[in-house]
Protein backbone atom coordinates (compact mmCIF):
# COMPACT_ATOMS: atom_id res chain seq x y z
CA UNK A 1 0.00 0.00 0.00
CA UNK A 2 1.63 3.31 -1.04
CA UNK A 3 1.78 5.98 1.64
CA UNK A 4 -0.15 9.20 1.17
CA UNK A 5 2.01 11.83 -0.52
CA UNK A 6 3.16 14.78 1.55
CA UNK A 7 0.92 17.82 1.60
CA UNK A 8 1.64 20.38 -1.10
CA UNK A 9 1.11 23.17 1.39
CA UNK A 10 1.63 23.67 5.11
CA UNK A 11 -1.42 25.94 5.18
CA UNK A 12 -4.35 24.27 6.98
CA UNK A 13 -7.45 23.54 4.95
CA UNK A 14 -9.96 26.38 5.15
CA UNK A 15 -13.51 25.67 6.39
CA UNK A 16 -16.05 24.99 3.67
CA UNK A 17 -17.48 22.43 1.28
CA UNK A 18 -14.98 20.81 -1.10
CA UNK A 19 -16.41 19.17 -4.23
CA UNK A 20 -13.68 16.62 -4.94
CA UNK A 21 -13.25 14.80 -8.24
CA UNK A 22 -12.12 11.18 -7.97
CA UNK A 23 -10.83 8.68 -10.58
CA UNK A 24 -13.29 7.18 -13.06
CA UNK A 25 -11.34 3.92 -13.20
CA UNK A 26 -7.59 4.23 -12.88
CA UNK A 27 -6.79 5.07 -9.25
CA UNK A 28 -3.72 7.05 -10.31
CA UNK A 29 -5.99 9.69 -11.83
CA UNK A 30 -6.47 11.33 -8.44
CA UNK A 31 -4.90 14.78 -8.14
CA UNK A 32 -2.43 15.73 -5.42
CA UNK A 33 -4.74 18.55 -4.37
CA UNK A 34 -7.64 16.11 -4.00
CA UNK A 35 -5.50 13.93 -1.76
CA UNK A 36 -4.56 16.96 0.35
CA UNK A 37 -8.24 17.79 0.83
CA UNK A 38 -9.26 14.23 1.66
CA UNK A 39 -6.38 13.93 4.15
CA UNK A 40 -7.48 17.04 6.07
CA UNK A 41 -11.26 16.85 5.76
CA UNK A 42 -13.30 16.56 8.94
CA UNK A 43 -16.07 14.80 7.04
CA UNK A 44 -16.03 12.88 3.73
CA UNK A 45 -19.41 12.41 2.07
CA UNK A 46 -19.60 9.45 -0.33
CA UNK A 47 -22.13 7.59 -2.45
CA UNK A 48 -20.85 4.13 -1.51
CA UNK A 49 -18.44 3.63 1.39
CA UNK A 50 -17.06 0.47 -0.24
CA UNK A 51 -16.12 2.23 -3.48
CA UNK A 52 -14.52 5.30 -1.88
CA UNK A 53 -13.02 3.08 0.81
CA UNK A 54 -10.82 1.41 -1.82
CA UNK A 55 -9.51 4.79 -2.94
CA UNK A 56 -8.86 5.95 0.62
CA UNK A 57 -7.11 2.67 1.49
CA UNK A 58 -4.91 2.88 -1.62
CA UNK A 59 -3.50 6.20 -0.43
CA UNK A 60 -3.39 5.50 3.30
CA UNK A 61 -6.25 7.85 4.18
CA UNK A 62 -8.33 6.99 7.22
CA UNK A 63 -11.03 9.68 7.46
CA UNK A 64 -14.49 8.50 8.39
CA UNK A 65 -16.80 8.10 5.39
CA UNK A 66 -20.41 9.22 5.62
CA UNK A 67 -22.97 7.94 3.14
CA UNK A 68 -24.51 10.69 1.04
CA UNK A 69 -26.48 9.27 -1.88
CA UNK A 70 -29.95 9.85 -3.31
CA UNK A 71 -31.49 7.83 -0.45
CA UNK A 72 -29.60 9.43 2.44
CA UNK A 73 -29.12 13.00 1.17
CA UNK A 74 -32.28 14.54 2.64
CA UNK A 75 -31.59 13.15 6.11
CA UNK A 76 -27.85 13.90 6.04
CA UNK A 77 -27.99 17.45 4.65
CA UNK A 78 -28.99 19.23 7.92
CA UNK A 79 -26.14 17.50 9.74
CA UNK A 80 -23.66 18.56 7.07
CA UNK A 81 -24.88 22.17 7.08
CA UNK A 82 -24.61 22.26 10.86
CA UNK A 83 -21.03 21.02 10.63
CA UNK A 84 -20.21 23.69 8.05
CA UNK A 85 -21.69 26.32 10.36
CA UNK A 86 -19.31 25.13 13.07
CA UNK A 87 -16.33 25.60 10.74
CA UNK A 88 -15.90 22.05 9.45
CA UNK A 89 -13.98 21.09 6.31
CA UNK A 90 -16.38 18.84 4.38
CA UNK A 91 -15.37 16.86 1.28
CA UNK A 92 -18.02 15.61 -1.14
CA UNK A 93 -17.04 12.85 -3.58
CA UNK A 94 -18.91 10.60 -6.00
CA UNK A 95 -18.19 6.96 -6.76
CA UNK A 96 -16.28 8.08 -9.85
CA UNK A 97 -15.47 11.34 -11.55
CA UNK A 98 -16.70 14.84 -10.75
CA UNK A 99 -19.56 15.14 -8.23
CA UNK A 100 -22.86 16.68 -9.34
CA UNK A 101 -22.46 15.29 -12.91
CA UNK A 102 -25.21 12.63 -12.93
CA UNK A 103 -24.51 12.21 -9.19
CA UNK A 104 -26.11 13.54 -5.99
CA UNK A 105 -24.81 16.70 -4.36
CA UNK A 106 -26.41 19.58 -6.26
CA UNK A 107 -28.85 20.48 -3.48
CA UNK A 108 -26.08 20.39 -0.89
CA UNK A 109 -23.98 22.84 -2.91
CA UNK A 110 -26.98 25.14 -3.32
CA UNK A 111 -27.82 24.98 0.40
CA UNK A 112 -24.20 25.56 1.43
CA UNK A 113 -23.83 28.56 -0.86
CA UNK A 114 -27.14 30.05 0.28
CA UNK A 115 -26.01 29.70 3.89
CA UNK A 116 -22.87 31.69 3.09
CA UNK A 117 -20.35 28.82 3.22
CA UNK A 118 -17.45 28.66 0.78
CA UNK A 119 -17.70 25.99 -1.92
CA UNK A 120 -14.38 24.85 -3.41
CA UNK A 121 -14.33 22.80 -6.66
CA UNK A 122 -11.39 20.37 -6.74
CA UNK A 123 -11.22 19.46 -10.45
CA UNK A 124 -10.13 16.13 -11.83
CA UNK A 125 -11.36 13.15 -13.82
CA UNK A 126 -14.65 13.29 -15.72
CA UNK A 127 -16.02 10.56 -17.98
CA UNK A 128 -17.75 12.98 -20.34
CA UNK A 129 -14.56 15.00 -20.93
CA UNK A 130 -12.40 11.89 -21.20
CA UNK A 131 -14.80 10.48 -23.78
CA UNK A 132 -14.84 13.74 -25.73
CA UNK A 133 -11.04 13.99 -25.70
CA UNK A 134 -10.60 10.55 -27.25
CA UNK A 135 -13.62 10.35 -29.55
CA UNK A 136 -12.37 12.38 -32.47
CA UNK A 137 -15.64 14.34 -32.81
CA UNK A 138 -15.91 18.15 -32.86
CA UNK A 139 -15.06 19.71 -29.50
CA UNK A 140 -15.73 23.40 -30.17
CA UNK A 141 -19.36 23.02 -29.07
CA UNK A 142 -20.81 20.13 -27.11
CA UNK A 143 -23.76 19.34 -24.85
CA UNK A 144 -23.76 16.87 -21.98
CA UNK A 145 -27.22 15.29 -21.79
CA UNK A 146 -26.68 12.64 -19.12
CA UNK A 147 -28.78 9.47 -19.07
CA UNK A 148 -31.59 9.29 -21.68
CA UNK A 149 -35.05 8.12 -20.55
CA UNK A 150 -35.30 4.33 -20.11
CA UNK A 151 -38.24 3.88 -22.51
CA UNK A 152 -37.98 4.15 -26.29
CA UNK A 153 -40.77 6.73 -26.62
CA UNK A 154 -39.14 9.01 -24.06
CA UNK A 155 -35.73 8.63 -25.69
CA UNK A 156 -37.03 9.47 -29.15
CA UNK A 157 -38.88 12.52 -27.86
CA UNK A 158 -35.66 13.76 -26.24
CA UNK A 159 -33.63 13.10 -29.37
CA UNK A 160 -36.15 15.04 -31.48
CA UNK A 161 -35.60 18.04 -29.20
CA UNK A 162 -31.84 17.73 -29.58
CA UNK A 163 -31.83 17.07 -33.33
CA UNK A 164 -31.54 20.75 -34.46
CA UNK A 165 -28.52 21.45 -32.23
CA UNK A 166 -25.21 21.82 -34.07
CA UNK A 167 -23.10 20.34 -31.30
CA UNK A 168 -21.54 17.06 -30.26
CA UNK A 169 -24.01 15.35 -27.92
CA UNK A 170 -22.71 13.32 -24.97
CA UNK A 171 -24.78 10.70 -23.14
CA UNK A 172 -24.26 8.19 -20.36
CA UNK A 173 -26.06 4.88 -20.77
CA UNK A 174 -26.46 1.57 -18.96
CA UNK A 175 -25.01 -1.51 -20.63
CA UNK A 176 -28.40 -3.25 -20.91
CA UNK A 177 -29.92 -0.35 -22.89
CA UNK A 178 -26.97 0.59 -25.13
CA UNK A 179 -28.13 -1.24 -28.27
CA UNK A 180 -31.74 -0.01 -28.01
CA UNK A 181 -30.55 3.53 -27.32
CA UNK A 182 -28.32 3.50 -30.41
CA UNK A 183 -31.20 2.19 -32.53
CA UNK A 184 -33.42 5.07 -31.37
CA UNK A 185 -30.61 7.54 -32.04
CA UNK A 186 -30.18 6.18 -35.57
CA UNK A 187 -33.91 6.48 -36.21
CA UNK A 188 -34.02 10.13 -35.11
CA UNK A 189 -30.58 11.55 -35.92
CA UNK A 190 -29.92 9.57 -39.10
CA UNK A 191 -26.41 8.62 -40.30
CA UNK A 192 -24.42 10.86 -37.99
CA UNK A 193 -20.92 9.85 -36.89
CA UNK A 194 -20.85 8.53 -33.35
CA UNK A 195 -18.57 6.91 -30.79
CA UNK A 196 -19.27 4.43 -28.00
CA UNK A 197 -16.60 4.72 -25.33
CA UNK A 198 -16.43 2.15 -22.55
CA UNK A 199 -14.22 1.35 -19.56
CA UNK A 200 -12.50 4.73 -19.85
CA UNK A 201 -9.06 4.88 -18.17
CA UNK A 202 -9.29 1.16 -17.33
CA UNK A 203 -7.41 -1.84 -18.72
CA UNK A 204 -9.99 -2.59 -21.41
CA UNK A 205 -10.69 1.00 -22.50
CA UNK A 206 -12.34 0.89 -25.93
CA UNK A 207 -13.60 3.40 -28.49
CA UNK A 208 -16.01 2.03 -31.10
CA UNK A 209 -16.50 4.45 -33.99
CA UNK A 210 -18.95 4.50 -36.90
CA UNK A 211 -22.32 5.85 -37.98
CA UNK A 212 -25.21 5.44 -35.58
CA UNK A 213 -26.74 2.80 -37.85
CA UNK A 214 -23.54 0.79 -37.95
CA UNK A 215 -23.02 0.98 -34.21
CA UNK A 216 -26.64 0.02 -33.51
CA UNK A 217 -26.17 -3.09 -35.67
CA UNK A 218 -22.80 -4.00 -34.16
CA UNK A 219 -23.20 -7.26 -32.17
CA UNK A 220 -20.77 -5.91 -29.57
CA UNK A 221 -23.47 -3.46 -28.51
CA UNK A 222 -25.75 -6.29 -27.35
CA UNK A 223 -23.75 -6.96 -24.20
CA UNK A 224 -21.05 -4.34 -23.69
CA UNK A 225 -19.17 -4.41 -20.43
CA UNK A 226 -18.36 -1.52 -18.13
CA UNK A 227 -19.48 2.10 -18.02
CA UNK A 228 -20.71 3.52 -21.33
CA UNK A 229 -20.38 7.01 -22.83
CA UNK A 230 -22.11 7.62 -26.18
CA UNK A 231 -21.03 10.61 -28.25
CA UNK A 232 -23.00 11.74 -31.30
CA UNK A 233 -21.50 14.15 -33.82
CA UNK A 234 -23.37 17.27 -34.96
CA UNK A 235 -25.59 17.06 -38.00
CA UNK A 236 -24.78 18.85 -41.24
CA UNK A 237 -25.70 22.51 -41.47
CA UNK A 238 -28.81 23.16 -43.53
CA UNK A 239 -28.16 25.23 -46.66
CA UNK A 240 -29.07 28.89 -46.26
CA UNK A 241 -32.11 30.04 -48.23
CA UNK A 242 -32.61 33.26 -50.22
CA UNK A 243 -34.73 34.58 -47.36
CA UNK A 244 -31.90 33.78 -44.93
CA UNK A 245 -29.45 35.73 -47.09
CA UNK A 246 -31.76 38.73 -47.47
CA UNK A 247 -32.43 38.87 -43.74
CA UNK A 248 -28.71 38.69 -42.93
CA UNK A 249 -27.86 41.33 -45.54
CA UNK A 250 -30.59 43.67 -44.28
CA UNK A 251 -29.14 43.46 -40.79
CA UNK A 252 -25.54 43.89 -41.98
CA UNK A 253 -26.42 46.90 -44.18
CA UNK A 254 -27.58 48.78 -41.09
CA UNK A 255 -23.95 48.78 -39.95
CA UNK A 256 -21.83 48.29 -43.05
CA UNK A 257 -21.50 49.22 -46.68
CA UNK A 258 -22.52 46.72 -49.41
CA UNK A 259 -19.03 45.24 -49.87
CA UNK A 260 -18.40 44.66 -46.17
CA UNK A 261 -21.95 43.44 -45.61
CA UNK A 262 -21.53 40.90 -48.41
CA UNK A 263 -18.25 39.67 -46.93
CA UNK A 264 -19.76 39.28 -43.46
CA UNK A 265 -22.79 37.33 -44.69
CA UNK A 266 -20.66 35.21 -47.02
CA UNK A 267 -18.54 34.03 -44.09
CA UNK A 268 -21.56 33.46 -41.87
CA UNK A 269 -23.72 31.55 -44.35
CA UNK A 270 -21.16 30.07 -46.72
CA UNK A 271 -22.65 31.80 -49.78
CA UNK A 272 -20.93 33.38 -52.78
CA UNK A 273 -19.66 36.87 -51.92
CA UNK A 274 -20.12 38.33 -55.43
CA UNK A 275 -23.77 37.22 -55.56
CA UNK A 276 -24.33 38.70 -52.12
CA UNK A 277 -22.65 41.96 -53.15
CA UNK A 278 -24.95 42.32 -56.16
CA UNK A 279 -27.96 41.62 -53.94
CA UNK A 280 -26.71 44.12 -51.34
CA UNK A 281 -26.50 46.82 -54.03
CA UNK A 282 -30.08 46.03 -55.14
CA UNK A 283 -31.32 46.23 -51.56
CA UNK A 284 -29.47 49.52 -51.03
CA UNK A 285 -31.07 50.99 -54.17
CA UNK A 286 -34.51 49.77 -53.08
CA UNK A 287 -33.99 51.69 -49.85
Amino acid sequence: MPPAPPSLSDKPLEPGLYVVSTPIGNLRDITLRALDVLAQADMVLVEDTRVTGKLMHAYGLKQKLIRYDEHEAEAARPRVLAALKDGARVALVSDAGTPLVSDPGYRLVVAAAEAGHRVYPIPGASALLAGLAGAGLPTDRFLFVGFPPPKSAGRRALFEELKPLRATLIFYEGVSRTADCLADMAAVFGPRPAVVARELTKLHETYLRGTLEALAADPRMQAPKGEIVILVGPGAEAAATVDDADAALADALKRLGPADAASEVSKALGLNRRDLYRRAIEMKDEG
